[in-house]
């Protein structure tokens, strides 16, 4: 049996959380790539609902989860989710949980430098969460990180510290923002040890034996191809590569093993946070959709800008990420609209295109070129076959699958995991 990669075919929030979770309960490892607690995923199980942002989503179905070397890791915010999903009754120990012992940290200084730096841009902000992802990951290239592994030795931290430090306090400085002290720093790190240490192992060998011995494994994406630092609307993006060729690099394993290419993509489209968005509605229909989609942020808890399908812009994730397959989710908030459209190209200063421009004055150019198709007024919610859709709901999807260029494997029909019309198994490849 194939393994599975999860990533984003839009900007994020496309419902991954209840797809991760149906593929996480019939996985046997669960691995977090890349991202930071700047993701978040709500899994609806029975009565009770979790919000995970750094666990791996297997937690919840009882599979052991991995924390793999590419997730910039905020220990705080790591030992809080845990202390959450306790109180629900879940149970998280070294036993299901293990993280890479070369993963970065995320220490206070790069949350503190991350909400300077969106202050300082004005009305020009890119929208960061200010969780401190960006300048980890800067450290991480710029090799000055503190890594998990290196908790287990004081020394190592002191002298780090000292660069990092020398670095970060000089931008702080700049910007006008507080400084921090070197002892404080040391403490909490050295207070966080014995919490963290226990879960660090070599995650590259865990993932080595359980592909020798046949186990299924799930890699779980944050974000989204369009969100991708090189692949999507730069600078408005986040700090890694959500694409899943970084399934392999983010948790140390050949690139053979990644498996299937699961996109995740709504019905329509929403983005939360600042960058061009070429189908956005500000009209009802964007209001409504952002209502019945109950549209904001799990991690920010804003509201989600909302639009139509961008059929050319998932059709570029598709090539660009390596999806070979679509879940489709949220179809129901479709429900009872006469007309809907979906965007085939843009308009970019009078010429036609295919696919959205890299270009930053380009992407906010871009005017969506669309084909109207004519909505539905049964209900899809709750469906679990074909048979229970209307022949519009049926004949969009038909379309979607033609534009993009990929395969509609899953279709979701409501929060519910079981509400789910399965089309073809991930798992067999």
């Amino acid at each position: 049996m194939a393994n599975v990669a999860v990533i984003g075919a839009q900007w994020g929030d496309e419902g991954k959380g209840k797809v991760v979770d149906w593929l996480a309960s019939r996985a046997d490892l669960v691995v977090r790539f890349q991202g930071g607690h700047n993701a978040g995923h709500t899994l609806v199980v029975g009565n009770e609902t979790y919000k995970l942002s750094l666990l791996p989503s297997g937690v919840v179905r009882g599979k052991i989860g991995l924390i793999g070397n590419g997730v910039v890791l905020d220990p705080q915010a790591l030992l809080d989710e845990i202390d959450r999903v306790t109180a629900q009754g879940l149970r998280v120990t070294p036993e299901n949980l293990r993280i890479a012992e070369n993963t970065p940290l995320i220490l206070p200084l790069h949350p503190a430098l991350d909400k300077a730096r969106e202050a300082a841009r004005g009305g020009d902000r890119i929208g960061t969460t200010g969780r401190g992802i960006g300048p980890a990951y800067e450290d991480k290239v710029g090799r000055r990180s503190i890594r998990l592994c290196d908790l287990a030795e004081p020394q190592t931290l002191s002298r780090k510290l000292d660069e990092l430090l020398l670095h970060h306090n000089s931008l702080l400085r700049g910007l006008g923002a507080p400084e921090f002290e070197k002892q404080g720093l040391l403490d909490q790190l050295l207070a966080w040890a014995p919490k963290l240490l226990p879960f660090a192992e070599a995650v590259w060998e865990r993932l080595d034996e359980a592909r020798q011995s046949g186990k299924r494994v799930l890699f779980e994406g944050a974000q989204a191809v369009m969100l991708d630092v090189d692949h999507g609307t730069y600078p408005y993006v986040t700090s890694s590569n959500t694409v899943a060729g970084n399934a392999a690099a983010g948790a140390g394993i050949g690139p053979d093993a990644v498996g299937m290419v699961l996109g995740i993509a709504k019905a329509y489209a929403t983005r939360v946070g600042s960058g061009p968005f070429p189908t956005e509605l500000f009209d009802e229909i964007g209001k409504g959709l952002g209502d019945r989609g109950r549209e904001f942020g799990t991690v920010t808890g804003r509201r989600r800008r909302c639009g139509w399908f961008d059929a050319c812009m998932v059709r570029q994730a598709v090539k660009i990420g390596g999806i070979q397959g679509l879940a489709l989710t949220k179809l129901d908030v479709l429900d009872g609209l006469r007309e809907l459209k979906l965007c085939t190209g843009y308009r970019v200063r009078g010429q036609e295109m295919r696919r959205l421009p890299f270009a930053m004055a380009a992407q906010a150019a871009a005017e969506p070129i669309y084909e109207v198709l004519e909505g539905w007024s049964e209900s899809t919610r709750g469906a679990r076959s074909y048979a229970d859709l209307p022949a519009a709901a049926v004949k969009y999807v038909r379309r979607i699958e033609e534009l993009v260029e990929a395969p509609v494997v899953l279709l979701s029909t409501s929060p519910d995991r079981d509400d789910t019309i399965t089309l073809r198994d991930p798992f067999a490849g």
